[in-house]
């Protein structure tokens, strides 16, 4: 799994990296080779895997929250999602352990870049990158359904552009149930559906909220831009903070083919009983893509 690389901010207090270096251990069976990211309670780390023998990604709870009970419980809620979701277009957990000096859960490798950091490089994505990342996003959501997942945290960064594309990081999934009791705000604002910003006053997060993640995610690959405009994240004003509570998605350019708009703009309807479920999100592009050249679909399936 291929992500932009981190770095240490500088000053940062004791105890929030492991700092592993190329060739350090992060445990008896995983050798560092590079640090990929992170967040303000895990480090992912690129290792050589003994037990595999090959290379795999090490998300691993950073030294200072080892003893943080809501970190734990995060990592195990990954977890367990993982162990309930097995799709091609998910990633794959190959094993982990919670209990131990370094909790860590291993993933497998995938080799290819974030979205996000693939439009940021290079601009929108043409319609035969796009038409078929849309189609194998639904899949995955559609299988999520069907199993009683939420991902609830949809966006380009957690895309990674493989062959197929994977949907990585599950660590604020819940389980369906779970996800329509939340009374907070989960997820990423600026991709984030209206039910998800303040429920249960703007609604109750569900399998729709995903579909909404993965149109506005779909939105920035194929115009470069986000849907919404970013909110004020310190403001107390639940309108301020998340702007597509109140606001219409941007235009899209006119060279996006019609159904593509159409489809879109459904799935980032603010009423969730109005948006497409994921197959309908699927049969509305495949068309689409059937009408691309067959010299540039790299082997995709058309049906």
């Amino acid at each position: 799994m291929t992500v932009p690389m981190a770095v240490q901010t500088p000053g940062a207090e004791p105890g929030e990296s492991w700092a592993f270096s190329e060739g350090d251990p992060i445990t008896a069976e995983l050798t560092a080779m590079r640090l990929l990211g992170g967040g303000s309670s895990y480090e992912a780390y690129l290792a050589f895997d003994d037990v595999t023998y090959g290379p795999v990604v090490v998300k691993v709870v950073r030294p200072s929250q080892v003893d943080d009970r809501t970190s734990l419980r995060g990592l195990r809620r990954e977890v367990t999602a993982l162990a309930a979701v097995n799709h091609p277009v998910v990633v794959r957990a190959l094993r982990y352990e919670l209990e131990s000096d370094r909790p860590h859960l291993v993933l497998e490798h995938i080799d290819g870049p974030r979205l996000s950091t693939l439009v940021r490089r290079y601009g929108p994505l043409p319609e035969h990158q796009y038409l078929p990342l849309g189609i194998q996003l639904a899949g995955a959501l559609h299988y999520l359904g069907r199993v009683g997942w939420t991902h609830l945290d949809v966006k380009p960064s957690n895309v990674i552009m493989g062959s197929p594309a994977r949907l990585i990081d599950l660590s604020v999934a819940r389980q369906i149930d779970s996800a329509r009791e939340l009374e907070y705000a989960i997820g990423t604002d600026d991709y984030m559906a209206p039910e998800q910003c303040d429920p249960p006053a703007t609604g109750r997060p569900g399998f729709a909220s995903d579909v909404w993640g993965v149109c506005a995610t779909l939105f920035h690959a194929i115009c470069g831009y986000r849907p919404f405009r970013s909110g004020d994240p310190a403001s107390d004003d639940v309108a301020a903070r998340f702007p597509q509570l109140v606001d219409d998605p941007e235009e899209m350019p006119r060279s996006v083919p019609a159904e593509v708009v159409e489809i879109i703009g459904a799935g980032l309807d603010k009423d969730p009983g109005k948006r497409p479920l994921p197959h309908e999100l699927a049969e509305a592009l495949e068309p689409v893509l059937a009408r691309q050249p067959r010299a540039v679909l790299s082997g995709f399936r058309v049906r």
